[in-house]
Formats: C-alpha cells, structure tokens, sequence
C-alpha cells in the first residue's frame, strides 16, 4: 500500500497567523488572500518535508453563510483538487463552532484507520493537543506546519502542542508576504493629488481641521449649472463686514417693522457672526478613516491623557500597541459608514475585533489565560482610540 502524507489547516489559525506578520494584527479582514497560492505552498511544503504524495487537505473553518454553510470563497476553496471543505459553524454572537471538534475527531479517526502515514496539522490549538497524541498512538505520526512570524519564529503555537507533535516545521515566509497582502494601499500607490504635500496637511487631517476641499474636487453648482457663488468671507475662512442695517425715521416701534420681520428680541445684533451656510458642508464629504495619533509616553506617568490602568496584569504599553495594531488595521478597510456603526454598538465590539485584541495581546504577551481586569483594560483602550478616529 502506498503511503501519503496530508494537511490539516485550521484555518482560523492560519489566516490570523498570516495576517499578523503581514499587518502586526490577527484581524483577517485587514488582509487579501490568494487562496489557491497558499494552499499550493502548504502542499508544496509537505510533500518536500515527507518524502510522500499529498492525499488531501482538509480545510476547516467556519461557514460564512447561516447554518455552516460556505460562501462565494470557500465554495471556489472546495473546488479546488486535494481540497476538502470541512466547516463549522457561526454562533449569533459570531463565535466559531465545531471547528476544533472536527479536526480532533478526523485526526482520531484517520490515525486509527491509518488512512495516511504523516499528518501535518497547520494549527497552534492547545485543544488539539489529546487528539494528536491519539493519532500518534495508533503510529502515525503528527509534526505542526507553522507560520513563521516576523522574527523567524513560530507564531501562536501553544507550548504544550508543540511537545506532543512529532516536530515542527515552518512555512516559507517569502511565500507568506507574496500571497497575503494587507489590504491598505500603499502609500507609493496612492495618486498624488491624495497625498498630502506638508507636515501642515498632515497635521489637519489627523486633528480633522482641515476645511479646504481637495484640490480636483468639483465645487457646488447651482441649478444652471454653474459654480455655486461663495461668499468671500466663506472662500477666505474669515467673516465679512455685515451692511448697517438703513434707519427708517418712522421705525421706532416693533409695530412699524416691515411685514414678516421676527421681534426685536430675535433679531441677530449687527457684526454677529453667522452660522455656518450650506455651502460650506456641500464643498466636501467625508470619504477616509484616519487612525488615531501616536501616543505619548513619559517614564512616570505612562500614557498621558488616557485613563489609568490599575486592574490590569499587561504592561500598559503593550496593551495600547495591542489596541492601536488593531484600530490601524481596521481603519485601513473601513469607511465612514463603518465608523458609525461601530460607535453604535458600542459598549459591545464586534467578534473578530474582540477575538483579535485577545489573541494578539495573548500572543505577545505569552499569557494565554488573560485575567479579567487586563481584558476589560484592552477594551477600554480600544474604545479610547476609537473615540480619536477622525473622518477626511
């Protein structure tokens, strides 16, 4: 009988993995993936490793569509040869489920059928760890195909699994950057008219100062057509002279006031500055997310004008570079639209935003059982930053 070796992805693992080296973050909606590539590179990895043919990766992540059911992605994910679709499902709160349950249960079953010789498990799962020594118990052997983080090392592999496994092996990090990509342009690529010429410009967009519409952008028209009049105080951004109202001889009492003129009491006093007109607001629309500013640190204090962290285990830097990685990112996709649906959910956070401030301040802080108070800190200082995200 031939032997064969095959994968086992934990796609949750995998991508979050991925998306860390690539943007400093887990979250996997801040970055693109060519799907076909890297699973090409998981087979191409295992066959060079083992020696043996690939029989089959099995992919299991949760469903995208309601009751554990593929979307667009995965359902092109299973068509592709070698490639088995195993999904899990979404809980209402956006928990995945089943998944693990599912790797487990195959890893059992396939080592007791000795369905292959070499199993190569792409997970850093704690709660793997019985169902790989089980496999291994029935004389198959288990080795982690690990994605490599930016320091060369395994990222987010759980110490216990990687003593039950029979080895661990890393993917190609070259190969990781080509076939995930973040999702934010880069700024070589973004048209110069959107680039900001000066520190100034800088400046005003993250304070969201800056009034001027961008150079390019068409001004408002009126109904023939043509450029809508501004006013020279709005077009200078100071406030013009008001004309002195003329005095009739006759206009001494409120009775003698033109028809439709309110009372003396409403009438805005001459020299008053007005409001600001429709003009002002039609000249632009908010179209970017810009992330909060650095913070700024003192030896003594800590982060100044951020609240205190007195419940929390983490160090509070690593907590606010944990927060911020997040925000970053997803600023990166986000639109203004975004922006207010997330403040109206507000005090919950999403579930991949929440999973990902989790599992990287977990990760980076080698601390996988995150006490209460160094949780309710982390979405504390994520709410705070997101409260300093401005709109351009």
């Amino acid at each position: 009988m031939r032997s064969y070796c095959a994968i086992y992805v934990d796609v949750g693992y995998l991508l979050a993995a991925a998306a860390t080296r690539v943007t400093g973050t887990s979250l996997r909606r801040g970055v693109q993936v060519d799907h076909a590539e890297l699973i090409e590179s998981l087979i191409k990895r295992a066959e060079e490793d083992s020696g043996l043919p690939l029989l089959r990766v099995n992919w299991y992540d949760s469903g995208g569509r309601p009751g554990g059911m593929p979307d667009f992605t995965q359902d092109e994910i299973g068509l592709l040869p070698r490639v088995k679709l195993r999904l899990g499902r979404l809980s209402h709160a956006g928990e995945q489920k089943g998944v693990d349950l599912r790797i487990g249960l195959d890893l059992a079953t396939h080592g007791r059928n000795r369905v292959v010789d070499v199993i190569y498990l792409v997970s850093g799962d704690d709660d793997l760890t019985e169902a790989v020594e089980e496999a291994q118990g029935h004389g198959v052997q288990v080795l982690i195909l690990a994605v490599p983080g930016q320091d060369g090392r395994a990222h987010g592999v759980s110490r216990h699994l990687q003593r039950a496994a029979d080895a661990m092996v890393l993917l190609d990090g070259e190969t990781i950057d080509q076939v995930v990509r973040s999702r934010a342009i880069p700024t070589e690529l973004v048209p110069d008219e959107y680039k900001p010429s000066d520190e100034e410009a800088v400046a005003a967009a993250v304070e969201g100062t800056d009034e001027q519409p961008p150079e390019g952008v068409d001004q408002p028209a009126d109904a023939d057509g043509e450029p809508a009049a501004v006013p020279d105080g709005e077009a200078t951004g100071e406030t013009p002279d008001a004309p002195a109202d003329p005095v009739r001889p006759d206009a001494d009492t409120d009775d003698d006031a033109a028809p439709g003129t309110p009372p003396s009491d409403e009438v805005e006093p001459v020299g008053a500055t007005p409001g600001p007109s429709p003009s002002i607001f039609a000249k632009r629309k908010a179209t970017t997310v810009v992330p909060p500013p650095e913070p700024v640190w003192t030896s003594s204090t800590g982060l100044l004008g951020h609240g205190t962290y007195t419940q929390s285990e983490a160090d509070p830097e690593l907590v606010d570079a944990v927060a911020r990685q997040v925000v970053l990112s997803w600023c990166a996709t986000a639109t203004p639209e975004d922006l207010g649906t997330l403040k109206a959910q507000r005090p919950s956070i999403p579930p991949d935003l929440d999973r990902a401030l989790l599992m990287d301040l977990a990760t980076r802080s080698d601390h996988y059982d995150l006490a209460e108070g160094t949780r309710h800190e982390l979405r504390n200082r994520f709410w705070e930053l997101i409260d300093q995200v401005r709109l351009t």
